[in-house]
């Protein structure tokens, strides 16, 4: 509940009201902290090149779609790329693989996604230098690591860094706990492209190339039945509910009104843990949800529940210019 308040401050309102000046030494303490870590980090190199997706806000912003969508198109490409994370929400001191079968509390929400969506290798760890060397000693064939929400885990080095905003932008502009960001906006200057997912504001203050990233939903599918489809007409005139557990819950019950949809919407903070009690204030409708809260409520409800998977958009220009980003990196050493 505190949370969300905090974040409409943030997002909401582009002033900062009176009551948040009692954290600025807070947020001294926080910009002073953040910027010893990194520069007395030390990153270190894999043996294969490194593209990090992140944000300096926080809260998701769309970084798990666009993972999916580079690992899809680099092997297009004829790469062969793996997957690394922090496994946010799971249990994961030491590095291990994520399967489709893998329990989301010992993984994680979005890295058990990642596994069930992508045919890559996808390992978790809290180091994700560790989750990189132990990924590269199980499956000696990839030649390239991608890793989702890493922008500020500076231990690991990287030759290609894509930072995504959301439509909430970059919010009242302010460092925590002041505002949302995690680092200053300058350090935009330094990435090597912005992702812009759904975005209708001005362009994020940057000269570094900006692209955007529309996420698609397509159909259905049923929760306990995945093989089970139905499009958005399906759902005419019955009783609905929604819930999302994702950083801006908003955007998926926007998503759900675009496709003609009326429910009750029922929002939980990011990476929820779910139980079954969550679930019961739909138990005299069909429940829709995220694909994200999707991998935590198998199990929960016994009435009906959908999912609806969402599928990101982009110019492929995108990997155009990160494969030349690469390119210019081998050239140079």
């Amino acid at each position: 509940m505190f949370a969300r308040w905090l974040q409409r401050l943030w997002f909401d309102q582009r002033r900062l009201p009176p009551a948040l000046w009692l954290l600025l030494p807070l947020n001294g303490l926080f910009v002073v902290l953040s910027t010893l870590k990194r520069w007395l980090t030390q990153p270190e190199k894999l043996s294969v090149p490194v593209i990090v997706v992140g944000n300096i806000t926080v809260g998701g912003a769309g970084k798990t779609p666009l993972t999916l969508w580079l690992g899809q198109q680099l092997v297009l490409r004829g790469f062969k790329p793996g997957i690394v994370s922090r496994g946010y929400g799971g249990n994961n001191a030491l590095p291990r693989e994520v399967m489709a079968a893998s329990d989301p509390v010992e993984v994680g929400d979005e890295a058990l996604l990642l596994a069930r969506r992508v045919v890559v290798p996808v390992w978790v760890a809290r180091d994700r230098v560790a989750a990189g060397q132990a990924l590269l000693a199980a499956h000696p064939e990839v030649n390239l690591i991608l890793c989702d929400d890493g922008l500020q885990h500076y231990r690991l080095a990287r030759d290609v860094e894509l930072v995504v905003f959301d439509g909430r932008g970059t919010g009242n502009g302010w460092r925590l706990p002041l505002g949302p960001l995690r680092e200053p906006l300058s350090r935009l200057d330094t990435v090597d492209a912005i992702i812009c997912n759904n975005f209708s504001g001005e362009k994020m203050p940057s000269q570094v190339p900006q692209f955007a990233m529309s996420l698609l939903a397509s159909e259905f599918y049923r929760l306990d039945n995945v093989s089970q489809r139905a499009p958005a007409d399906y759902f005419a005139g019955k009783k609905l509910y929604a819930l999302a557990g994702i950083g801006d819950p908003v955007r998926f019950f926007r998503t759900l009104k675009s496709l003609g949809l009326r429910f009750e919407a029922q929002p939980f903070p990011d990476h929820h843990a779910y139980c079954a009690s969550d679930l019961a204030f739909a138990k005299d409708g069909i429940l829709l949800m995220t694909e994200k809260d999707a991998v935590k409520c198998a199990g929960l409800t016994s009435g009906e529940a959908w999912v609806l998977p969402v599928e990101a958009e982009l110019s492929p220009a995108l990997i155009d210019l990160i494969l030349e980003k690469l390119r210019d990196g081998r050239q140079a050493a």
